[in-house]
């Protein structure tokens, strides 16, 4: 699985220095084996990984990312690619302003 902008993954944790531990690691597991089809095998590896419906009435992919921070990503497995959409403190997703945006 390729992720879209790893420049943009970076960026956003810089904006939260306490992620990027997180954020590190769940790259290095998340890329490392690239025959995620679907999302029961992305469970599989991330049991804490939700899909959630947005204003746009798209599916985006929420990742729990150390018990602190929220990735919220767009997962296209027919082509393997993920844009990094979001990364938010659990205070700022509970707001629920995100999902308005996407």
């Amino acid at each position: 699985m390729r992720i879209i902008k790893n420049s943009r993954l970076m960026a956003l944790a810089a904006c939260h220095p306490a992620s990027i531990p997180a954020v590190k690691h769940w790259k290095t597991t998340f890329t490392e084996k690239p025959d995620i089809t679907n999302f029961v095998q992305l469970r599989q590896r991330f049991p804490h990984a939700d899909q959630v419906y947005v204003k746009s009435k798209n599916i985006v992919t929420v990742f729990n990312l150390a018990n602190s921070h929220r990735l919220i990503t767009a997962v296209h497995y027919n082509r393997q690619a993920t844009y990094i959409l979001r990364l938010l403190t659990h205070a700022e997703y509970d707001k629920n302003n995100w999902k308005n945006e996407l």
